[in-house]
């Protein structure tokens, strides 16, 4: 006899176990199934380990550079092996406070991987046994891994994904980054500061491509300061991996192919939904590119069958993974007759999204060319670092401000902004799309003085000529 419960999720990631526990506080008997770890790539291989790469990368920059805030720090220098160990221990600790969540909530946890069965059935191999569990709704979130390039599969020496750049045995000397979107940007950002010598290749015209135009040029021109070289237009055509050293072959924008060598290559040129061997076929699941087609809701085509996650497609971010889920969740409630959940379908224009780099970048809503290629007719306002005191006493004068408003409307359309903590700021805007803020409300709030959230207010005001501290 199967296991029945209320709710299956298959996988724990940010989606998954915020799935799992949304359920259980509505009343649901829930069981979550997972392969690796709980929490997913996210807190063990994604978001939170990077975060705490790049704030040792960013604590050693500021120690190379003691100088500029009177300060002196002679010969700076750092552990490998222990920068890697703190990050593996930062991830450990959100693993095992996922895993008192769990117990918290009274989700029961299957480790093994899981595969649907039939609707409303899906079975858990745990080595050579297999558990057989039931629920009147299964949720799928079971995420993506990083893409292969076909002729360059990394094998964790010389040729790396995200997850062997976080755990590097040996700090590259000359590294290779194939991708510059944010999680190659990243990367290239840590290295960089870490002191290896830095080339990013991209194939479309400009650096981190779905961010607004101003930001990706700012972008290119400060990382290049920092010394990495930036290739756009361009391709890697072939890689020759060897005992000691990389073989890139390049192609640049101009058509020539050029070829040179690199300690270390990593590629992240996007990902790949785990969709396969999960019995999605047999049950005669909607996909589109591999990924799981659903509504608003996270319901798919066949009934009582969920998705949420990287594995629904873009945008791939571990906060609209969770939002789906709670999404998911309420609306299953709802269908099964609780009157006190009001579930709205995800927009996803209000996702914000972020690049913690030096500088930061963050953004929600449209570009100002998305905005006026949609028909608004568009009032943009800008604001710069280097006009904001707290920007200047932080020694952070470095970025800018971009507010996207609708001429006739006055709605807030987009935000972009890049430089110091930007990814932080950025949720008051987030929070104003929401609320469908106009620019009178904006300019009527008061910001605390002095805050860097004061050119976020000055953004807005020079969006109808009224900025004042520039």
């Amino acid at each position: 006899m199967a296991d029945t419960f209320d709710l299956i999720v298959l996988g724990s990631g940010p989606g998954g176990y915020v799935a799992a526990i949304r359920a259980s506080q509505l009343g649901m008997k829930v069981a979550i199934v997972e392969r690796e770890r709980l929490g997913g790539i996210c807190l063990n291989w994604g978001c939170i380990p990077t975060k705490a790469l790049l704030r040792t990368s960013e604590v050693y920059h500021y120690m190379t550079h003691a100088e500029s805030y009177g300060l002196s720090c002679e010969k700076p220098g750092f552990d490998l092996a222990k920068i890697v160990d703190r990050s593996r221990k930062v991830a450990g600790q959100l693993n095992a406070g996922v895993k008192g969540l769990m117990k918290k909530n009274k989700v029961q946890v299957f480790e093994g991987v899981g595969t649907l069965a039939g609707k409303g059935k899906l079975t858990v191999k745990q080595g050579d046994t297999t558990v057989e569990l039931a629920a009147r709704n299964i949720i799928v979130a079971t995420g993506a891994r990083a893409r292969d390039l076909p002729f360059a599969k990394a094998d964790g020496k010389r040729v790396w994904t995200y997850r062997h750049a976080m755990v590097p045995e040996v700090m590259p000397t000359k590294l290779l980054v194939i991708g510059s979107g944010a999680i190659g940007v990243e990367f290239a950002s840590f290295y960089n500061d870490m002191g290896a010598d830095v080339t990013i290749v991209e194939m479309l015209p400009r650096i981190l491509p779905v961010e607004d135009e101003e930001v990706s040029a700012f972008m290119d021109k400060a990382l290049t300061k920092q010394g990495i070289k930036i290739l756009t237009g361009a391709g890697v055509e072939k890689i020759e991996s060897g005992a000691n050293a990389v073989k890139a072959a390049i192609k640049g924008k101009d058509g020539k192919v050029t070829e040179a060598e690199y300690s270390h290559v990593i590629v992240a040129i996007g990902i790949v939904p785990n969709t396969e061997t999960i019995g999605l076929e047999s049950l005669g699941v909607k996909t589109e590119r591999g990924h799981i087609v659903t509504d608003g809701y996270g319901k798919t085509n066949v009934d009582g069958l969920w998705a949420i996650g990287d594995v629904t497609g873009a945008p791939w971010l571990a906060h609209k993974a969770s939002h789906e889920g709670v999404i998911a969740v309420e609306k299953i409630a709802q269908l099964a007759g609780n009157t006190e959940v009001h579930p709205h379908a995800m927009d996803k224009g209000n996702i914000p999204g972020c690049t913690y780099s030096r500088p930061q970048v963050a953004s929600v809503g449209m570009t100002e060319a998305k905005a006026k290629e949609a028909g608004h007719e568009v009032k943009v306002g800008k604001f710069p670092f280097i006009g904001n005191g707290k920007a200047i006493a932080l020694g952070e004068a470095e970025g800018f401000v971009k507010t996207v408003f609708d001429a006739k409307t006055g709605e807030l359309l987009g935000a972009h902004m890049v430089g110091a903590e930007v990814t932080e700021l950025i949720q008051g805007y987030v929070v104003a799309r929401q609320l469908e803020t106009t620019e009178t409300e904006l300019m009527q709030t008061v910001f605390a003085h002095p805050t860097l959230s004061e050119m976020m207010h000055e953004s807005v005001l020079a969006a109808y000529g009224r900025a004042i501290h520039i």
